[in-house]
């Protein structure tokens, strides 16, 4: 099976995007074979390669590609993150279907449509400029009937009281492309933009035990790496500041889903996002946001609730977009072990090994 390494602007590692037309669909009978492919990338120098794509071109009308995400995580090469899903990788998938052949030439105008089937979310990749084997694209992640602001929050409050070692911490839970844990980047000491991006070790291992504390609200295990978590501050007039934790180390700027997280929880009412938002005095629905290497924006679509009345909590969430993300291709990747593989549904399958 010959894959592609693709990296996107802003993205802590590039992703190893696989053709899942001749893999399992099951985890028990995938987590074997992409444990194979993560021994070959360590084996040729890309163990830093932690987000795996499975992708195909999609069987439904209304989509061009069906993508799957899988997080590697870095305490053993079998250990596997089958939840959530990733931005960046979306984008690494579309510069490689290309490649392959899945879809037409990218050109400026056009728009790859991606089912993502983790979770069931409809991603449009717009393209704003086409290159050999790179892009730049708008993203829109839509709600397919809309969902109420309300909704997004995980335990279906604005904000729950963590509890850690190091004290009790406000948060908000909220879910949209990834789930996502913001923490007011005061309670932790923080008082000025650059003390947030250059906070060290002490910061990050105390959001890690907020993280764990969410999870064990959601019972969800601590060993994965869902729900996300990010600090916020709100420092500078007309934007938010972002710290986020990711996959194993602080993340170089924010996730896309984050971005697109972040700007929706920004709209739900007596969430921690909108409070700062309006701190920041972020009135309408263009999210601006600092991060330590640049500076992003995110636009949500809400439609008023259909009765008119509320304080906003009832209003639907259509879609949410971010511009200007770069995505390229940097190499195949020839996984010798996984070259002639094909899942099979019998006991006549393939090894796994040449």
């Amino acid at each position: 099976m010959i894959g592609h390494i693709a990296h996107v602007e802003g993205a802590p590692t590039p992703t190893v995007v696989l053709d899942a037309t001749r893999l399992p669909g099951e985890e028990a009978q995938l987590r074997p074979v992409l444990t194979v492919a993560r021994e070959w990338l360590a084996g040729n120098g890309q163990a830093h390669v932690l987000k795996m794509a499975l992708v195909s071109p999609s069987d439904h009308p209304l989509f061009d590609l069906d993508y799957r995400f899988v997080q590697a995580l870095p305490d053993a090469l079998d250990s596997f993150d089958f939840r959530g899903s990733c931005g960046h990788s979306i984008l690494a998938s579309v510069v490689c279907a290309e490649e392959r052949g899945w879809l037409p030439r990218l050109a400026p105008g056009g728009r790859v449509r991606v089912r993502v089937l983790n979770n069931g979310d409809h991603v449009v990749c717009e393209v704003d400029e086409a290159r050999r084997r790179s892009g730049s694209f708008t993203v829109h992640f839509l709600q397919d009937a809309g969902v109420r602001m309300r909704d997004l929050l995980l335990t279906g409050r604005p904000t729950d009281q963590l509890p850690t070692d190091s004290g009790v911490y406000e948060a908000s839970l909220v879910s949209m492309g990834n789930p996502y844990v913001f923490v007011d980047a005061r309670e932790l000491g923080i008082t000025g933009e650059q003390e947030l991006f250059g906070a060290g070790d002490e910061v990050y291992e105390r959001l890690l035990r907020i993280r764990e504390a969410a999870a064990d609200m959601l019972h969800w295990p601590r060993s994965g790496a869902f729900p996300k978590v990010a600090a916020l501050g709100a420092y500078e007039p007309g934007r938010l500041t972002v710290r986020a934790v990711s996959v194993p180390k602080w993340h170089p700027s924010v996730a896309l889903t984050g971005t697109i997280c972040l700007a929706a929880a920004a709209g739900v009412p007596g969430a921690l996002p909108a409070r700062l938002a309006r701190q920041a005095g972020l009135n309408d629905s263009v999210v601006e946001i600092a991060t330590a290497s640049g500076d992003t924006a995110a636009k949500a679509f809400v439609t008023p609730a259909p009765d008119g009345s509320g304080d906003g909590s009832d209003d639907v969430l259509q879609w949410v977009s971010v511009s200007r993300k770069l995505a390229r291709l940097t190499s195949p990747a020839d996984i010798t072990p996984l070259r002639d593989y094909r899942y099979q549904e019998d006991s006549a399958c393939l090894p796994l090994t040449v």
